[in-house]
């Protein structure tokens, strides 16, 4: 069950970490830094937080965050939200086709740009995600860079939506 803004304002950093260290995939640190913000008025602002974090952070762990990301359609281990969030868009349940149009994808753009595809599931289709797939393959590694972490930002309110209702 989601928690309420002020119960998440009055936990201790450990606590908050361990309700929301997961909000950006296996990268608990963005949490523990965004911690300092509080008190959070709204989820917005607690998105908003944990978006500056990442944005004020290197390159280099910014390129952590992206990697630490699933590749699409796999079937290798990965974080529960991400399950479900695959799930929902039915990359749980591809045929041998689209499963092997996945993984040739998932190499080249992981090739290309040297961290996995991202894109926020929730609001696609395997049909849209392969169409992305397509045309983000084209973009320039800078480009490509910038887009992936906004993926990544729409993926954490939508698990910030699941996770804090606005009150008590």
């Amino acid at each position: 069950m989601p928690c309420s803004l002020s119960e998440l304002n009055a936990l201790s950093q450990d606590a908050f970490v361990a309700t929301l260290g997961e909000i950006f995939e296996k990268t608990p640190a963005i949490a523990a830094a965004a911690y300092s913000q509080r008190p959070f008025l709204s989820v917005e602002a607690l998105h908003q937080a944990m978006v500056a974090v990442v944005e004020a952070d290197s390159l280099e762990s910014q390129l952590a965050l992206l990697q630490a990301h699933p590749d699409l359609g796999s079937r290798a281990a990965m974080a529960e939200a991400s399950v479900q969030e695959q799930a929902g868009a039915g990359l749980d349940r591809l045929t041998p086709e689209e499963y092997s149009r996945f993984h040739q994808l998932n190499q080249a753009y992981t090739q290309q740009f040297g961290f996995p595809f991202i894109i926020a599931v929730r609001s696609h289709t395997k049909a849209s995600i392969l169409a992305a797939f397509e045309e983000r393959l084209q973009n320039s590694r800078e480009t490509e860079l910038q887009t992936a972490l906004q993926e990544v930002f729409k993926i954490a309110r939508f698990r910030l939506d699941a996770a804090v209702r606005e009150s008590a």
